[in-house]
């Protein structure tokens, strides 16, 4: 993939081939680290980060949903995540993108920010420009799945055939 990343301060200027990255720029508000507030699932979470990782252990480690819940940052929760993966239920990798789906989506129908944002983007192909991660983002050889944005994309086609 040869696209640019191109920061846009104004989404009139898109063009053919470029992307829109949201990993810690103008586009950040697509990211799970963004503050955001998620209410999901019954609870009022911090970041949508924060539901995603507490969401690993719903059913296996319910200890580890408070802990998540409670961590002070979006990091801290991924990291608390990262260190008890062998609580994760044996059906995490198949149900993973559907969660985020509905994370997003939440998040979503609670911020007329993130819908504005949403919408700023036209046309253009939505990227979590991670450098590292190439299944949620594009990684670094921007050869990775982009999970992330595909999800952003279908729900900015979802929001505009509501309107």
């Amino acid at each position: 993939m040869q696209n640019k990343i191109k920061q846009f301060r104004d989404p009139i200027l898109a063009t053919a081939g470029d992307v829109v990255g949201f990993y810690e720029r103008e586009f950040y508000t697509f990211s799970n680290f963004s503050s955001f507030q998620v209410e999901w699932r019954g609870y009022l979470w911090p970041t949508s980060e924060h539901a995603y990782q507490a969401a690993h252990f719903f059913e296996t480690a319910p200890e580890l949903v408070d802990a998540i819940k409670k961590s002070r940052s979006a990091h801290e929760a991924f990291v608390l995540a990262k260190s008890n993966t062998l609580k994760l239920p044996k059906n995490w990798e198949v149900a993973k993108i559907g969660i985020m789906e509905d994370i997003c989506r939440h998040k979503l129908q609670q911020h007329a920010y993130v819908r504005e944002k949403l919408l700023a983007t036209e046309d253009v192909l939505i990227v979590e420009d991670s450098p590292v991660d190439s299944c949620w983002g594009w990684g670094p050889d921007h050869l990775g799945r982009n999970e992330l944005g595909k999800i952003w994309v279908k729900l900015r086609s979802e929001l505009r055939a509501e309107s």
